[in-house]
């Protein structure tokens, strides 16, 4: 129990941190941006682009995303309403700077899917590795900003889009 309030008290302290920096306002207008791109349009984009591209590699990678969101969604649902952690504006009082979609703040779905989508496209296109994996990690950091979401929300979130990423290729490539 001890150990839990540690990563409680550290997850507060690093979340009021983020929150307080003067250059605030930057933050925020870019931290929307990219977590608008996490909204789901882009995904379902990604899908279309795939499915008529009528390459063997596009069909495999778009079985592997559909694998994986039809994975991931169910266990974030579990996940969010079996730990039913409040979100910061509810747990410190504090208002956000978006409106969440759900009661609940962990995990962060926007950010496992940022990993899973991320982690796939890299081991199709391994060049594209370093600028989407740079674009899941803004995703995270990008939802904590916002007052949405504790740092380890999107820790969690993180780790669970790289490992659904990871089951759906071996479930498509083995």
């Amino acid at each position: 129990m001890k150990f839990m309030q540690t990563i409680q008290t550290y997850d507060v302290n690093l979340f009021l941190w983020v929150t307080q920096r003067k250059s605030r306002r930057v933050l925020v207008r870019g931290a929307r941006c990219v977590s608008k791109t996490g909204d789901g349009h882009l995904y379902l984009i990604l899908g279309l682009v795939l499915a008529w591209s009528g390459q063997p590699a596009g069909s495999v990678l778009l079985a592997c995303l559909l694998t994986g969101f039809a994975i991931e969604r169910p266990v974030y649902f579990i996940l969010k309403n079996l730990c039913r952690r409040d979100r910061p504006q509810a747990a410190l009082n504090i208002p956000s700077f978006i409106i969440p979609s759900d009661r609940f703040s962990f995990p962060s779905g926007h950010t496992s899917a940022a990993f899973l989508v991320a982690t796939l496209l890299s081991f199709f296109y391994p060049a594209l590795a370093p600028l989407l994996l740079t674009w899941a990690v803004l995703m995270g950091m990008a939802r904590v900003v916002l007052g949405v979401h504790f740092p380890t929300d999107t820790l969690i979130g993180a780790l669970m889009g790289i490992l659904l990423a990871l089951l759906s290729l071996e479930i498509h490539l083995t």
